[in-house]
């Protein structure tokens, strides 16, 4: 399905070289249980993507590619119904060879409020929880060595797979693991990201010590997740749903979370964002039929989620692990 190989090439050059037969062990034995209703639709889809010449990419304000004319119109509409045959689209937006994909999320407004906190250039990035990998390809313009996501979810993985199939060569790859199954890489990523999973995971404890393990010392993990305003002794536990998602388990305060950090043993924990999230940046589309934030809110109090919990805000943290 995936040649994994550059990726496992690559490993052997860096300090993840004894990260590459367990990996490639892991992989073999992932790619050959991979099942899902819709899956070869989606590969379909991919197979459907039509061949481009002279392929240019700009990520400095999306992700953008280009070709080297304008697409003939019979072209673009194979492009437009193959990436339609990839729906939902939740991160992004993209724009590819003219086709503007317009996500359920405004994703590069997030970047936009992470970007200038971070310094990736040259560095070794891991994505936890990566989606489709539209922040995998800012990070790697933002000047990241290599960049590996992962996420289970097979059609995100399919969806990155459409990029990356007009950039084969780019060193940025996607897995198809949860961080739990994900085979120990030795603490030997730069920078680790966690955004949008600490609040699924039913113990964030655990989550934050394996981000950690993920790190070299001395590394940065850039956690991003929902929070709830209150001191440091305060959090949500929501009885069942928090804007209609079953799998939310943990609102902590800003104040909590960062001690959570530092219990979990990392040092100079800082918040640098804290955003209500509008219903302009959370929306359905074109590309994104189903419903979306506007129906997760209190259609006469849209401070408070339809449940009656206050409506999602969202923290960014910076924190490093010891050296």
């Amino acid at each position: 399905m995936i040649d994994y190989t550059p990726l496992l090439d690559t490993l052997k050059s860096t300090p993840l070289a004894s990260w590459h037969t367990t990996l490639a062990e892991g992989l073999q034995a992932r790619l050959a249980e991979l099942q899902h209703g819709d899956l070869e639709r989606w590969q379909q889809s991919l197979r459907n993507l039509p061949p481009l010449d002279g392929v240019q990419h700009d990520f400095s304000r999306g992700v953008k590619l280009t070709g080297a004319a304008a697409l003939p119109e019979a072209t673009r509409q194979q492009l437009y119904d193959a990436l339609q045959g990839l729906h939902p689209w939740r991160k992004g937006p993209f724009d590819l060879f003219g086709v503007h994909i317009d996500t359920e999320w405004r994703s590069d407004w997030k970047w936009e409020r992470v970007a200038p906190h971070v310094d990736l250039r040259g560095r070794r990035v891991l994505d936890i929880g990566c989606g489709n990998g539209y922040y995998m390809w800012r990070m790697w313009h933002a000047g990241a060595a290599m960049v590996v996501g992962v996420d289970p979810n097979l059609l995100f993985l399919n969806q990155f797979e459409a990029v990356k199939h007009y950039l084969p060569t780019a060193p940025v790859w996607q897995l198809p693991f949860t961080l739990e199954e994900l085979p120990e890489p030795t603490s030997a990523f730069d920078t680790v990201f966690s955004m949008g999973v600490f609040y699924h995971r039913r113990s964030p404890i655990d989550h934050l010590l394996q981000l950690k393990a993920c790190l070299r010392p001395g590394g940065e993990l850039v956690l991003e997740t929902l929070v709830v305003e209150g001191d440091e002794n305060h959090c949500l536990l929501p009885e069942d749903r928090y804007a209609q998602m079953r799998n939310v388990w943990f609102l902590p305060s800003v104040p909590m979370l960062e001690r959570m950090l530092r219990r979990a043993g990392f040092r100079n924990v800082r918040c640098v964002d804290l955003n209500q999230t509008s219903m302009e940046e959370q929306r359905s589309t074109e590309w994104m039929r189903f419903n979306s934030l506007p129906s997760f809110l209190d259609p006469n109090d849209s401070s408070k989620t339809i449940e009656g919990y206050p409506a999602p805000l969202r923290a960014t943290l910076i924190a490093e692990r010891p050296a």
